[in-house]
């Protein structure tokens, strides 16, 4: 389905939302010009790419080792598809991991995002989602969404910032650990402290630096199974074989196995993300009705690929019975040392990559923070804009920075230092895990606001088929992926109740009883109703976006028509940077592992490369290898090279300064 740049011609319905002139108080919504001209606004500065790979990127790195709920486990392991995978693979099995991957993003993440993008596509206002929710169901129901999702986001900023710092701990270096987290807080403000391309550059960069981990190590998978490793053992699929596909869990039989499939249903619902980001860059994002659908498309292919070909590939090369992995997780080993991924290569007589991959992993969790503290602080400005948060929230910088909701995020990351405390850490230990379920439950109601907003259409007139751009299915897909999102709810915790577990009980459903205590707090306070579907808010905003977007639409006349070119003039630094990062991490694990064993591993996979088990010349080794390693690379380059529809040229900027609002006298409304 096509984007277009189309005038809906709808009546503005008066409603109690209605924006005014006069000085905003908390509790009153503020976006207009005068207001702007105080607080000054967050600027479009990112580029399709940008969005595209953060939320990619921010999803793959986000997991914790341990039980969910139940009996905690402080051991929070960043980088879920290198590390904290395996828990999952040893209590279900390689067959109900690929499974399970395959089956949560289509029938609830997929769902999500093509909500979201419709609704931000046709207003890409700033406060996208949680404006949505209080245009369209309810503004108590926006105030639950947005402080349930701010909650979330920032206990899980303070989770991945602990958990990169457990993850230093690899190289016994004598250093405290506040230390540690006192740089890695620094490194994540100055990125975000400054304008958001720069943001999104950083994101860019990590993120293309995680997709060609994860495409290296799914090759190497694939070339070690057919028997070019350096014991020559083609192992093909051996470790699903004599019942070790599907594990039984909680219970014996097939109940015992889809219980374990389902288990692992909910680690993905942990650890695989995309909606929010394209929900929270909607008013950075430039030219919006061209890039977030394309976004919206491609985000949910690249995660279900990677992520499968991900699990698929550590299930191939690593047994889910292995007594080193199964010990790792016992003990509550950091790092690579708990990777399924490096236990397999080493079991293989490959060495040397453990410190690699240690690297990476620290590179996860810190992306992973990073992109939580992006999108807590939007989140907080987004409520600042609803009058449901502090007005001074509303403040930005001359680069369109919200510089007080990215100060205050980061003084909550602080929390962090507690770690260092046994009782403390337990205690934050609970914070983080009272708000595991949060991003479900934002997930569900993103999807409730697009029925909503799709009542609204029908109700004032208006066809889907005028929007800018119409998601596809719905709205079939919308109703599958409500009615998933509260099975997954509701079952979240079921392997409390018998025995019943207290503790766990809480800690799984947490979420749920928080989102409706915040939704009725401010239901009572502020005496809100529910919103008619004919007196929904269509219109706000969406003036001043059509003269935008007509305006990128005009400018995207003259832009090059070569693909290449395109691609090449915006992006090929950062490819550059990545590859240069990858190699500085691959001389980082060189340097620093054992005397021999780098030396050991290059002759050990030259060797098998060309020669079969009897060492003579094998040409058809060597064809299929080859043959294999350059379909994983012209896959590789395909991925990138597909990012060129959603690149804006850098020229000199010739439409007006929209972001500083409109001009005094010269309103779009």
């Amino acid at each position: 389905m096509g984007v277009r740049d189309v005038e809906t011609n709808i009546a503005k319905v008066p409603t109690p939302r209605s924006r005014s002139n006069s000085e905003p108080e908390d509790g009153d919504i503020v976006e207009n010009g005068q207001i702007t001209q105080k607080y000054g606004r967050t600027k479009r500065g990112l580029s399709g790419r940008h969005v595209q790979l953060m939320a990619i990127g921010g999803s793959i790195g986000s997991g914790f080792e341990g039980q969910i709920h139940g009996e905690l486990k402080l051991t929070f392991t960043p980088a879920g598809l290198f590390v904290g995978i395996g828990s999952s693979l040893s209590k279900a099995g390689p067959l109900s991991v690929v499974l399970a991957y395959l089956i949560y993003p289509s029938l609830f993440i997929w769902p999500c995002s093509m909500c979201v993008a419709e609704m931000a596509t046709y207003l890409p206002i700033r406060g996208s989602v949680y404006e949505f929710a209080t245009r369209f169901v309810d503004p108590a129901f926006g105030f639950m969404l947005g402080w349930s999702y701010f909650y979330a986001s920032s206990m899980l900023y303070c989770a991945e910032i602990s958990a990169a710092t457990t993850v230093l701990e690899y190289w016994n270096a004598p250093v405290n650990p506040a230390v540690w987290v006192a740089l890695i807080l620094a490194v994540c403000l100055f990125l975000n402290i400054f304008a958001v391309k720069w943001y999104g550059e950083s994101e860019f960069i990590f993120s293309c630096t995680k997709l060609l981990l994860i495409i290296g190590l799914c090759l190497l998978t694939f070339i070690t199974m057919v028997g070019g490793n350096p014991r020559h053992d083609a192992y093909g699929f051996r470790y699903w074989t004599k019942g070790n596909a599907m594990h039984e869990y909680y219970t014996t039989g097939p109940t015992g196995r889809f219980l374990g499939f389902w288990s692992v249903i909910l680690y993905a619902a942990f650890s695989v993300s995309g909606p929010d980001m394209i929900a929270l860059g909607a008013g950075e994002i430039k030219n919006p009705r061209r890039n977030i659908p394309r976004v919206a498309r491609m985000v949910f292919f690249r995660i279900l690929g990677f992520y499968v070909f991900g699990v698929l590939g550590v299930g191939i090369i690593c047994s889910s019975r292995d007594p080193r992995l199964l010990g790792a997780i016992n003990d509550g080993s950091v790092g690579s040392a708990a990777s399924p991924w490096v236990i397999g290569i080493t079991n293989l007589g490959i060495s040397g990559l453990a410190g690699f991959v240690n690297v990476a992993i620290l590179l996860s969790g810190w992306s992973c923070g990073n992109a939580y503290l992006y999108t807590a602080s939007r989140t907080l400005y987004s409520l600042a804009l609803d009058g449901q948060a502090p007005r001074f929230y509303l403040k930005c910088t001359k680069a369109g920075n919200p510089i007080y909701c990215v100060l205050t995020v980061s003084l909550i990351g602080c929390i962090t230092f507690l770690v260092s405390d046994s009782s403390a850490a337990t205690v934050f230990g609970w914070f983080v895990d009272l708000a595991t379920c949060g991003f479900v439950v934002c997930y569900l109601v993103m999807q409730v606001v697009w029925v909503g907003f799709f009542r609204a259409l029908k109700a004032q007139g208006v066809s889907r088929d005028s929007l800018p751009w119409k998601a596809p299915l719905m709205p079939y897909a919308a109703y599958v992926g409500i009615g998933f999102g509260w099975v997954v709810l509701l079952f979240i915790g079921f392997d409390v109740f018998a025995p019943f577990d207290v503790q766990g009980f809480i800690t799984a459903y947490f979420g749920i009883a928080f989102a409706v205590l915040v939704f009725v707090l401010w239901k009572v306070v502020k005496k809100t109703s529910f919103v008619k579907p004919s007196e929904a808010d269509l219109v706000s905003g969406k003036a001043e976006v059509d003269a935008e977007c007509s305006v990128w639409e005009v400018e995207g006349r003259d832009m090059p028509t070569s693909a290449i070119g395109r691609f090449w003039q915006k992006i090929w630094w950062s490819i550059v940077i990545s590859i240069v990062v990858v190699g500085l991490i691959a001389v980082a694990a060189w340097f620093f592992s054992p005397k021999g064993e780098n030396q050991a591993y290059v002759s050990a996979s030259a060797h098998v490369l060309l020669y079969d088990v009897d060492g003579t010349s094998s040409v058809w080794r060597s064809t299929i290898i080859l043959s294999a390693a350059s379909c994983w690379l012209m896959w590789a380059i395909t991925f990138l090279a597909q990012l060129h529809p959603l690149i804006t040229p850098e020229r000199k900027d010739l439409r007006p300064d929209f972001n500083q609002g409109p001009a005094a006298g010269n309103s779009f409304m």
